[in-house]
């Protein structure tokens, strides 16, 4: 996947939209993050449940990078985008959308 394409998918999603967040584009939903994509197109940074994000860290270890600061904890996962299959990818993103969205939304994606 390219930065175009994480962009393309999360905004295929219900209620998303982008929003400039600090140096990054961010994607939300009903105004919650569910991704940002950081400058230079290379990483995405996911909301995730903390036991998904301890998963990735096992079965992709060179793709899950850790966030400066405080940001490492609560679930938001660093992931290099070429580092990770797209497919696999593309499921995390839908996962950081259900992570936020609101509940009566989670049956339309």
């Amino acid at each position: 996947m390219t930065a175009d394409d994480i962009r393309a998918l999360a905004l295929s999603l219900p209620l998303a939209e982008e929003h400039p967040h600090f140096d990054r584009a961010s994607f939300r939903v009903k105004g919650k993050i569910f991704a940002t994509l950081p400058p230079g197109g290379e990483e995405v940074v996911l909301k995730l449940l903390p036991e998904i994000k301890e998963s990735l860290r096992q079965s992709d270890p060179d793709a899950v990078r850790p966030l400066p600061g405080g940001w490492d904890k609560g679930g938001w996962t660093l992931i290099a985008i070429g580092s990770m299959e797209g497919p696999k990818l593309a499921d995390l993103i839908r996962l950081a959308w259900r992570q936020v969205a609101p509940k009566t939304l989670l049956g339309a994606a």
